[in-house]
């Protein structure tokens, strides 16, 4: 056997054992969520960055699509609330900022295009830790800006769930 052949039936076992340790773990890919709504209407009208990032989730990771139209929809989610604050953890012993916490809280419901509740209000909250450094400012301010988007994304994977987790009333 040659050493390339050699190579291409290592790289070969290496990949058969990697996806057979993935299967056995319980691993698998994400796919297409099962929503219980055809279509859904998104209401958030002062939340427009958040609508735009849960519009294209849900219509990237699932078969139901996002309508422009409320009579269109089969279920309406209205975003109640979507909060960011940075709150001080610690201060070092000259008083100065040490470690702050990052914080989203976002509120939702959602219900049917005539009114009724199909999923009362419910928040997701997220926070994450970053430590201060006075001397890279701008290197923790776009690891902030990082953890934020971060976050932000936590929560539209966090509503899906919950979207995809809701039972549908018989009609």
């Amino acid at each position: 056997m040659t050493a390339p052949e050699f190579k291409a039936r290592r790289s070969l076992i290496a990949a058969t054992g990697s996806a057979l340790l993935l299967g056995a773990c319980g691993f698998h890919l994400r796919g297409v969520r099962d929503l219980p709504f055809a279509t859904v209407f998104i209401n958030a009208s002062p939340y427009a960055e958040m609508t735009a990032q849960i519009r294209r989730a849900i219509n990237a990771q699932s078969t139901t699509r996002v309508t422009d139209e409320l009579k269109d929809a089969d279920a309406v989610i209205d975003i109640t609330e979507n909060r960011v604050e940075k709150v001080i953890l610690s201060l070092n012993s000259a008083g100065r900022v040490r470690e702050y916490q990052l914080r989203q809280r976002f509120g939702f419901k959602v219900r049917s295009p005539k009114g009724e509740e199909i999923a009362p209000v419910s928040t997701i909250e997220v926070r994450r830790d970053i430590t201060s450094n006075d001397v890279e400012v701008l290197a923790k301010q776009e690891e902030e800006q990082l953890l934020y988007a971060e976050m932000q994304g936590d929560v539209v994977q966090q509503l899906l769930r919950r979207l995809q987790a809701i039972k549908k009333k018989p009609a």
